[in-house]
C-alpha cells in the first residue's frame, strides 16, 4: 500500500537533539506545517523541561518523549504516571528492566489516566541501542548469541508485560513482527538516506528499505537537523518514501 504525503510524515521522528528550547524551536518553525512526529530526547527534556513538551502539544503536535526509564519498578511506576499527564503521544523504558518494572510502567500509566481525558500513550520498551554491534553485546555487555536473538527475547518480554511496541534497529523488524504480530509496533532509529554519513549508528537502513520491512516509525535525526536545508531534507525523505515499491 502506498503512503500520502501526510502518512509519511506521520511515520517520521524528528529527533530534537538540541542543547535548548531556542535551538530547537529554530528546526521547527523550519518544519512547521509538515505533521511528523517530534521526538525529544534527553539532552532537550533535561534543558527545556516539561513545559517545553506541554508547548508542542498545544501546537498540535505528536510528540514522543525519549527518556528511557530504567530504574526500580516503583520509581519507573511514578514515572511513566508523571509523563502520561504531560500528554505525551509515547514514551520508553528499558526493556533490560525486566518485566516487573515493564508492568509497573503500566501501572503508572493507568492510574495516571483515572477520571482523566487524556488519551492513553503508546508506551514501547528499548531492546538494544543501535549503536549495538555484535563485539559490545558479547565482549561489554555479557549477552551472549546474537543482536538479533537478544533483541527478540526483550521483545517478547515487552509484550508479555503489556507494552505497545519496542525501539529496535530496522534489521530486526520483520523478525519482530513475525514473534510479537503485526500490531505489536516498532521505532526503528537508525535510518539514513542514501548517501547520508552513518555517524555512531551501527545497524542503519533507509527509509524505503525500512518501509519494505514493515516498521511502523523511523526516528530520523541529523540527516534533517544538520542538513543545509532541513526543510528540504524531510520533503525528499516523505517523497522516498510515498513512492517505494
Amino acid at each position: 500500500m502506498k503512503l500520502s504525503n501526510e502518512q509519511a510524515a506521520g511515520r517520521i521522528m524528528v529527533a530534537l537533539d538540541y542543547p535548548d528550547a531556542a535551538a530547537a524551536e529554530r528546526l521547527i518553525a523550519e518544519l512547521e506545517g509538515i505533521p511528523c512526529y517530534m521526538k525529544v530526547g534527553m539532552q532537550l527534556f533535561y534543558a527545556a523541561g516539561p513545559s517545553f513538551v506541554q508547548s508542542l502539544k498545544e501546537r498540535g503536535y505528536y510528540v514522543f518523549l525519549d527518556v528511557k526509564m530504567h530504574d526500580i519498578p516503583n520509581t519507573v511506576k511514578g514515572g511513566a504516571g508523571s509523563v502520561t499527564k504531560l500528554g505525551v503521544d509515547m514514551f520508553n523504558i528499558h526493556a533490560a528492566g525486566g518485566s516487573a518494572m515493564l508492568e509497573a510502567a503500566m501501572e503508572g500509566v493507568d492510574i495516571a489516566l483515572t477520571g482523566s481525558a487524556l488519551r492513553k500513550p503508546t508506551v514501547i520498551a528499548v531492546t538494544h541501542l543501535t549503536s549495538t554491534n555484535q563485539a559490545m553485546l558479547n565482549e561489554q555487555i555479557g549477552i551472549g548469541g546474537t543482536v538479533e536473538s537478544a533483541v527478540l527475547r526483550y521483545a517478547e518480554l515487552t509484550k508479555k508485560a503489556g507494552l505497545d511496541g519496542v525501539v529496535a534497529s530496522p534489521s530486526e523488524v520483520e523478525a519482530i513482527k513475525a514473534l510479537c504480530g503485526p500490531s505489536f509496533k516498532t521505532v526503528t532509529p537508525g535510518i539514513r538516506p542514501a548517501g547520508s554519513d552513518v555517524n555512531d549508528q551501527s545497524r542503519i537502513m533507509t527509509p524505503s528499505e525500512a518501509l519494505r520491512q514493515g516498521t511502523d516509525y523511523m526516528v530520523i535525526g541529523r540527516p534533517i537537523t544538520a542538513a543545509p536545508n532541513p526543510r528540504q531534507s524531510i520533503e525528499s525523505i516523505i517523497e522516498e518514501m510515498t513512492t517505494h515499491e
